[in-house]
């Protein structure tokens, strides 16, 4: 199994700003997506598409929500995982929505606020790109309150396995972790001077 995670969104104050500067940092090309009901720009390494850009929807820059990147995690039953997050102490943003042609979603949050969304894709799944190709995202991170209670909770959730530990001295531990015998990221405590 590739990473767990399927997709990724950034949504941003200034979208045509956001397209010029991953196509010329990261080598994206991009593209329109045509059936968007806002404008939505599909970001690709050569001809497959790794991620999205969106202007950042009202309601969320009024909550004060500056720019971000956001992981899409795999998942066959949206409506009962986003009801199985909430019931182990996440919060749920938005329920199970269908995108049309494309898949149904909702936006979730662990139990100490780190947001994620859930998507159960339409269609056939593409073939994963190998570990680290160009173009691709490579590495998932969560600085958390408390990794280990965060490392319990997605393990419970999607079946994430440890993998190896690191001393960071004393910045603490730097927990990887697996899926399907493929490390795809790591977890460490938030260090105190970030906010």
């Amino acid at each position: 199994m590739a990473s767990p995670f399927i997709w990724y969104e950034l949504m941003t104050s200034d979208l045509d700003v956001a397209e010029r500067f991953y196509k010329a940092v990261v080598g994206w090309n991009t593209e329109p997506f045509p059936s968007a009901q806002v404008r939505y720009i599909v970001a690709k390494a050569g001809d497959a598409g790794v991620g999205g850009m969106m202007t950042m929807p009202d309601d969320v820059a009024a909550m004060g929500t500056p720019p971000m990147w956001l992981g899409y995690i795999r998942s066959d039953d949206v409506d009962a995982k986003t009801a199985a997050i909430k019931a182990a102490g996440g919060t749920v943003y938005q329920e199970g929505t269908d995108i049309p042609d494309v898949g149904r979603f909702s936006v979730v949050t662990d139990p100490q606020g780190a947001t994620f969304m859930l998507l159960a894709p339409k269609g056939p799944d593409g073939e994963p790109a190998a570990p680290m190709t160009p173009g691709h995202i490579g590495w998932n991170e969560l600085m958390a309150a408390d990794w280990q209670t965060a490392f319990d909770f997605y393990s419970t959730q999607f079946g994430w396995k440890k993998d190896q530990t690191f001393d960071m001295g004393e910045k603490g531990t730097y927990q990887i972790f697996n899926t399907g015998g493929n490390s795809v990221g790591g977890m460490y405590n938030k260090p105190k001077e970030v906010p």
